[in-house]
């Protein structure tokens, strides 16, 4: 049986980002998986190859108008939308479908933290592809629907999940992450202007703001017995590629650097996309460049008895696309690494 797998939103980095794996997914190579629908809005018509020439086995492909209908008949369907259009789409395809949402509509459970941070009508909540997190690799497993995370909750959910699960810290966590300005999309933007980055740092949606907040508190709160408080600030910075996430909370009382550390590395030692870095080594974002990989250092502040974890993720690969697919591998009953790349690119 060939699997028929459509991209919606194909023009833009996610969407980019998914085919570039799924070109090189064994299943693709050896023809069980096909590439069928292109889609796009104000791309539509154009070459591929005119759009994205780093994908030269797709280049004489014509991107479609996104539509219902140029997305049915295919078993799987990526939706690499803005948020707010994966909704009525996701509802006119069949149940039969595997539907795979990169946009914020199926994230969060709680209507009320939606209509604040979103508004407009809530869709609802579908599976949560970090598969990482305990329990959610079985509910996508078989699953027709999947919403892949937010990029800065992937770094700042897999930094602070074994802390606040084994309950390492007090469940009021502050977390700053530097982002590469791929994050915010491929449509223009003057202050996404290289005149405008490069050179430059400046943190954005700050003081409780950023809708990736109540994502990240849901994530940690879902393996507290309290709602994890969270202080989130992103950081923009002259990178095509990468989030850098810091974050610390408030030790129990007792714990010890060393009892984190072990913590980690068990709680993570069968994880193959996440990396506990030796003592000492720090995560860098050149690291994980194009990898489906977080890389994570964890240590001990003695004097303000604090834990900090530093992780590292290509928000494109980790944060968005390898995430898809990796959800994409677990809902098919595929191997979940398959297509997705452990080592990243350097320099």
């Amino acid at each position: 049986m060939t699997i028929k797998v459509a991209v919606a939103g194909a023009s833009g980095y996610a969407g980019g980002e998914i085919l570039r794996l799924l070109l090189s997914h064994p299943a693709h190579e050896s023809g069980e998986l096909q590439i069928g629908a292109l889609t796009a809005n104000s791309t539509a018509g154009k070459l591929l190859g005119e759009l994205m020439p780093h994908l030269p086995q797709l280049a004489d492909r014509v991107v479609e108008e996104t539509s219902p209908e140029t997305l049915a008949g295919h078993d799987v369907v990526f939706l690499a939308l803005p948020h707010g259009h994966s909704a009525e789409i996701g509802r006119q395809l069949g149940e039969e479908v595997l539907v795979i949402d990169c946009a914020a509509d199926f994230r969060l459970t709680d209507e009320a933290a939606w209509g604040h941070y979103y508004g407009g009508e809530y869709a609802g909540s579908w599976p949560y592809g970090i598969p990482e997190m305990p329990g959610h690799r079985e509910q996508i497993q078989g699953s027709k629907r999947v919403a892949v995370p937010g990029c800065f909750p992937t770094g700042a959910t897999l930094a602070l999940l074994p802390a606040v699960a084994e309950k390492l810290v007090q469940p009021d966590v502050t977390i700053t992450s530097i982002t590469g300005a791929s994050g915010a999309g491929k449509k223009a933007s003057v202050p996404l202007l290289g005149s405008e980055v490069m050179g430059s740092l400046k943190a954005y949606g700050t003081a409780g703001t950023h809708r990736h907040t109540p994502e990240i508190s849901q994530n940690l709160s879902e393996f507290s017995e309290e709602k994890v408080t969270v202080s989130f600030t992103p950081v923009l910075a002259p990178l095509p590629r990468g989030i850098l996430t810091t974050a610390t909370a408030a030790l129990q009382e007792g714990v010890t650097e060393e009892q984190a550390r072990t913590t980690y590395e068990e709680f993570y030692q069968d994880e193959p996309f996440v990396y506990v870095l030796p003592a000492g080594q720090q995560p860098q974002t050149q690291n994980v460049l194009g990898s489906n990989m977080c890389h994570i250092q964890v240590e001990v502040d003695p004097f303000s008895h604090k834990l900090l974890v530093t992780s590292a993720i290509d928000n494109l690969t980790k944060g968005t696309g390898g995430a898809a697919v990796q959800c994409m591998n677990i809902a098919l009953g595929l191997p979940e690494t398959a297509g997705l790349p452990r080592a990243a690119v350097a320099p």
